[in-house]
């Protein structure tokens, strides 16, 4: 196995271009969750506001609805993000980060609503979002894992029909450390623009949406629904043109897209 350079906090931080994501940054070499480390912080409130936590190897890693995220150690970006933001909901926090990360990954990066990052049609990276409230003061600790340094041979034969890493996608060996630190910078980016003027962001999100326009099934209480994706709005969720049943909403928390009958990661 071919030696990574490690995550390196100075080096992230240095000449680091923001003034809250990030102005604290701890990295670990293995941890649990980088996302229960961050809300264990987050707990001590505002003062941790932008509180960054890497680590190059998570035991429990976890994303949307429970499911287990894989990594192997030094191959991937493992983030937590401590943020107090008053004036934006949950639902715009997601597609913020969204957004954020896609931006962060290539310029060719799609978001496949509502956590996921794709490059060539296959999963990069995941996005948890976790709202918390404090004093009645409600704060987010945000997760985010992007594939880096995997190869091929590194995902079981389940997972390399669906997911990918920016190795494989560009055919070199990518700078774990320089995305990390452009990823914070397009978080307290984006997350300037949301406060200011959210439906830039949501065109943004539409923009580098997967799903407008096609034909694709979900699963919604047990039941499978197909039709067209005629809009994704990130509050209510997604808008499908039935097949059978005219037009319906379909809400995040409780939907999950499938593919040929089967569900697609969402790890």
């Amino acid at each position: 196995m071919s030696e990574y350079i490690a995550l390196d906090a100075e080096f992230i931080r240095t000449n680091l271009d923001t003034s809250r994501i990030g102005r604290e940054i701890i990295v670990y070499k293995s941890t649990s969750s980088t996302n229960d480390i961050a809300a264990e912080y987050a707990k001590g409130g505002e003062k941790n506001n932008g509180l960054a936590v890497f680590a190059e190897h998570q035991t429990s890693g976890r994303g949307r609805r429970g499911s287990c995220w894989q990594d192997d150690k030094g191959k991937s970006i493992l983030c937590s993000v401590v943020i107090f933001e008053p004036k934006i909901g949950a639902d715009m926090i997601t597609i913020t980060v969204a957004a954020a990360v896609a931006e962060t990954i290539a310029k060719n990066a799609k978001i496949k609503w509502p956590n996921d990052i794709l490059l060539g049609a296959k999963k990069v990276a995941g996005i948890l979002v976790e709202a918390f409230t404090k004093n009645k003061k409600q704060y987010f600790v945000v997760g985010i894992g992007i594939n880096c340094h995997q190869g091929k041979k590194d995902f079981d034969s389940e997972l390399a029909q669906a997911a990918t890493s920016i190795d494989i996608e560009s055919g070199t060996i990518c700078d774990r450390n320089r995305i990390a630190k452009r990823l914070l910078v397009n978080l307290e980016h984006f997350l300037d623009i949301a406060v200011k003027d959210s439906d830039e962001i949501v065109e943004r999100w539409r923009a580098a949406s997967m799903l407008l326009g096609k034909r694709i099934t979900v699963e919604h209480n047990g039941a499978q629904f197909t039709g067209n994706c005629i809009g994704v709005e990130p509050a209510e969720g997604l808008i499908i043109q039935l097949e059978r049943g005219g037009v319906r909403m379909f809400h995040a928390v409780s939907t999950t897209i499938v593919k040929n009958g089967t569900e697609i990661y969402n790890g």
